[in-house]
């Protein structure tokens, strides 16, 4: 494998050579799957900053971790998003697994030879108004593959998994008959797993999201990572949802656009003023956002997320604005941004934060 420095922290000069080796792929991506930048991602290291040492990671603290989510996300959104996927799961696998399972997975996965994501999202937001749960589970006795052991019967689907066609292993969840919840680890290889085509979205369609179907899956009790119990979601260990990185990844993309503001307002003076005022925002932002993960509480993480929705919404259409109709003709940045900060409306939004989003919106102030 191509050896390249493993980026030791968020200053390491290493961390801005992958941004600059991101940024200049992301120009060129067309919104396909950006494998060569998640494998660049994977030489750097990217996957072990989120395990413990003696998992093979290099257990980076949370403002680290956040510092580095934000020069990502300004270099390419896309693939900032799907790490956001993959190392949710890398986590959840490390935190829950079974010392076998994680041997089994966490060496492949580090070096980026396999690919892991997550499919929660109808444990905690999406089709929840249904009638039934979107993927059911029922307990089997012995299976075939492993007699020894009991297991699960899989039946249903999942219906955002980002690079589901791509994923070797996708950490989702199922619900009992009874309500309780499991969340399994769950290799795609298995008979009656079925990956739809990818959804064409407005803005990040490159990262290959779409549903997982299974249908009569039996899964050894081997991958079970936590359950059965109530609310999964809520109580099993590494499986916490949400979090600040959604906010990171909203405002390092609002840098990326000031950044080309700032750049033609040199030439431009008119620019110069909104430019200042949006990077003032930005960077008070960053400064919360980085308070939070340290236990302050310069704000709730609410607020912050819905303030970071607004800016990369405003910087974004300001981007476009600047670039004037050239903006406007498709594969320049300023487009793809904008639409790419539409995703931030529909991302992990919880209630508070959507309400707060269309009152400004609506031109309501509080």
């Amino acid at each position: 494998m191509e050896r390249l420095n493993i980026i030791a922290s968020p200053d390491d000069p290493a961390l801005a050579r992958l941004c600059t080796q991101l940024a200049a792929l992301e120009e060129m991506a067309d919104d396909r799957w950006p494998a060569e930048s998640l494998r660049l991602c994977a030489v750097a290291g990217v996957y072990r900053w989120f395990l413990p040492v003696e998992q093979g990671g290099l257990a980076w603290s949370e403002v680290d971790l956040l510092r580095a989510q934000l020069k990502l996300s300004a270099a390419s959104l896309a693939t900032t998003f799907i790490l956001t996927q993959a190392t949710g799961a890398l986590k959840r696998l490390s935190a829950a697994g079974s010392d076998e399972l994680r041997a089994e997975w966490l060496p492949a996965i580090l070096s980026g030879e396999r690919f892991c994501t997550l499919g929660i999202s109808h444990l905690t937001t999406s089709r929840r108004h249904l009638a039934g749960p979107a993927l059911r589970a029922e307990v089997a006795g012995a299976l075939p593959q492993a007699p020894e052991d009991r297991g699960f019967v899989l039946d249903g689907l999942s219906p955002w998994v980002t690079g589901a066609a791509h994923a070797d292993l996708v950490v989702t969840g199922a619900e009992l008959s009874d309500g309780r919840q499991i969340l399994v680890a769950l290799p795609t290889a298995l008979s009656g797993v079925e990956v739809d085509p990818p959804a064409r979205l407005v803005g990040l369609s490159g990262s290959d999201t779409g549903a997982v179907r299974l249908k009569d899956v039996k899964l050894a009790e081997h991958y079970l990572l936590a359950g059965p119990m109530e609310n999964v979601m809520q109580t099993a260990s590494g499986a916490k949802t949400g979090g600040l990185q959604t906010s990171a990844l909203a405002i390092g993309l609002a840098g990326r656009a000031i950044e080309f503001l700032e750049g033609e307002s040199a030439r431009r003076p008119e620019l110069a003023e909104p430019a200042a005022g949006l990077r003032r925002e930005q960077s008070l932002l960053v400064s919360d956002l980085l308070a939070l993960a340290v236990g302050e509480e310069p704000c709730r993480a609410d607020e912050l997320r819905a303030r970071a929705n607004s800016i990369v919404l405003r910087a974004a259409q300001a981007a476009l604005a600047a670039a004037k109709g050239t903006g406007y003709v498709v594969g320049h940045p300023a487009g793809r941004w904008c639409r790419e900060a539409l995703f931030f409306l529909v991302w992990s939004c919880p209630a508070p934060v959507m309400a707060a989003n269309l009152c400004e919106l609506a031109g309501i102030s509080d």
